[in-house]
């Protein structure tokens, strides 16, 4: 999923990154490409941690290391928590409709995958 396409979910991806493990801002963006999120500008993903800690959906705190400068540590909150329930719930609707539009259009299509060929990916017509 590149930058542009994530950008709506990335409160929900970086609230799930920091809940399985708290950790700092390139760090968070080294983790949203093991998703798959690739393309994301640093300077988006620190707006949204602002955003999140100005939401108090997570807390942040300076961490120092010997082997570089001090770091800001980001941990979710609890209302980060219901908040990340929330959209865990809203997902797996999504994931759900998803999932049916695939199969459709796999058995539309002929294709045992659901996947586009690049040939009629220009042909296809939504109304």
């Amino acid at each position: 999923m590149h930058g542009n396409e994530a950008r709506g979910l990335l409160y929900p991806f970086l609230l799930l990154l920091i809940f399985e493990c708290p950790g700092h801002g390139y760090d968070l963006i080294d983790r949203l490409a093991c998703l798959g999120v690739t393309g994301i500008e640093p300077g988006r993903v620190y707006r949204v941690l602002r955003n999140l800690e100005r939401d108090r959906l997570v807390a942040s705190g300076w961490i120092t290391s010997h082997a570089g400068p001090a770091r800001r540590r980001y941990e979710v909150t609890p209302l980060g928590l219901e908040e990340l329930s929330g959209w865990m719930s809203h997902l797996a609707e999504l994931d759900k409709a998803l999932s049916a539009s695939l199969a459709r259009w796999a058995k539309a299509s002929g294709s045992p995958t659901g996947q586009v060929p690049d040939s009629s990916r220009d042909s296809v017509v939504v109304p």
